[in-house]
């Protein structure tokens, strides 16, 4: 029997463990294993026969399609008086890069996944990557009714708070940078990468106003450090930003 036969048809006591599993989260035992298995799989771990990539990425593109399409569904039936604009600010605030790795951290979808990769060097996004390859593995198995299920159980329910994500500030460099603007203040980022001796490479951020260094950030990306040394520039000066 080849891989691919042996994923879609378990008869092993570890296949038995990922089901019961997987069923925690679920609130479902999965019929089709075939694609939450895959879900699971890292690009360093398995190919196919003719040496086509076999990994997560492919459903994870289709879990974050019908993730936006729910989360819009659930936005347009429960704010009906908001305009296009404020429809998709929320849903953008609520399928965040940030929040979807708080999800899949909570979820603890890490420790499923098969790979030959040190955890270490994940980096931060792959639990968000892997939450939105199991929505579209639900969404195979289950349909769009089950995969709308499982998003308002573990998505939902837990964690959107209309009235909270409003006041949700979801880009602290953008708030920043237009606040400066209008002061007609000069605002620069001078990003640089840490020598350190860490298996993960890490970006430092030096964030200046008018030529005064105001605060500093770091993480494993440019993005990730400017925004840290946004949002504490942002605290800095909150009183007059809100003003």
């Amino acid at each position: 029997m080849n891989f691919l036969n042996k994923l879609k048809n378990p008869h092993n006591k570890e296949d038995e463990a990922f089901l019961i599993s997987l069923k925690s989260i679920l609130g479902y035992k999965p019929k089709k294993i075939f694609y939450y298995k895959k879900a699971f799989t890292h690009s360093s771990v398995k190919k196919t026969k003719d040496g086509k990539p076999y990994n997560y990425e492919r459903l994870e593109f289709l879990g974050d399609s019908f993730l936006d399409a729910i989360i819009a569904n659930y936005l347009y039936e429960n704010a009906p008086f908001e305009n296009e604009g404020y429809l998709t600010q929320m849903r953008s605030k609520i399928v965040s890069r940030e929040n979807l790795n708080k999800i899949g951290r909570d979820l603890g979808l890490t420790k499923f996944v098969q790979s030959t990769v040190n955890e270490e060097k994940f980096g931060d996004n792959i639990y968000g990557n892997i939450f939105e390859a199991l929505v579209g593995a639900v969404f195979l198995d289950k349909g769009y009714k089950g995969c709308e299920k499982f998003i308002n159980k573990v998505l939902i329910k837990p964690y959107v708070n209309i009235e909270r994500l409003e006041g949700k500030i979801t880009s602290y460099k953008s708030v920043l940078i237009e606040w400066c603007q209008k002061n007609k203040s000069e605002i620069n980022y001078n990003v640089y990468e840490d020598k350190t001796k860490e298996k993960v490479k890490h970006f430092s951020v030096k964030l200046s106003i008018d030529n005064k260094v105001i605060s500093k950030g770091r993480a494993t990306s440019k993005k990730k450090a400017e925004e840290v040394a946004s949002k504490r520039a942002y605290y800095s000066f909150q009183t007059e930003i809100e003003k």
